[in-house]
């Protein structure tokens, strides 16, 4: 298969993959916009900052509670595994707690925005050295969501983290202070 057949290919599937969702809800009758519910997702990432650049999976789980049509809070723990270069090395994983603003744009569609803290255990890697690093740091992140039954959503998000390291460390080696993470996940929430 050519490249041209595999770009045609993976363009349909993936419309098929966000429009099935919308299609499926179109039939499902209104739901209380407010209850709490879990969630589960997998995504990728890509590290930014000096020695720390590299991209890898990424798993989250979280609970929340949504207040309304426009307002929840969340708590979440993400699993970034391990990332860096040959000689520094690091693993990342963490919890955050997030305001989520909604702006619904139909009954089975609807875009978000979301702030908060994120709690980070940051082990580090690095010449000869091994350092660990818990720090709290803001998260950022916007997504869409689609609801596919009257409980069952699916969520597309972007999310913006940072952790910092001591400069100091490491013998001054390090050219940077921490790496900045932007992660894409798809995923699933449950609401009760």
């Amino acid at each position: 298969m050519n490249s041209k057949a595999r770009i045609a290919c993976a363009t349909i599937l993936s419309a098929s993959v966000f429009a099935a969702p919308v299609a499926l809800a179109q039939g499902s009758s209104d739901r209380d916009a407010s209850g709490p519910y879990i969630k589960g997702s997998y995504g990728g990432y890509k590290s930014h900052g000096g020695d720390f650049d590299d991209s890898n999976d990424l798993y989250g789980a979280g609970l929340g509670y949504q207040f309304n049509e426009f307002f929840g809070l969340e708590a979440n723990y993400v699993d970034f595994g391990n990332f860096g270069k040959d000689d520094t090395k690091a693993s990342l994983k963490g919890g955050a707690l997030v305001v989520i603003g909604r702006l619904p744009l139909s009954s089975s569609f609807g875009v978000y925005a979301k702030a908060g803290a994120f709690a980070a255990a940051l082990d580090v890697d690095a010449f000869d050295e091994d350092e660990t690093y818990d720090d709290v740091s803001p998260v950022v992140g916007a997504g869409v969501d689609f609801r596919i039954s009257e409980h069952l959503t699916t969520f597309l998000e972007y999310n913006r983290y940072n952790v910092d390291i001591d400069e100091n460390d490491f013998n001054g080696q390090l050219n940077n202070d921490g790496p900045d993470f932007d992660t894409a996940q798809v995923g699933l929430k449950f609401q009760f």
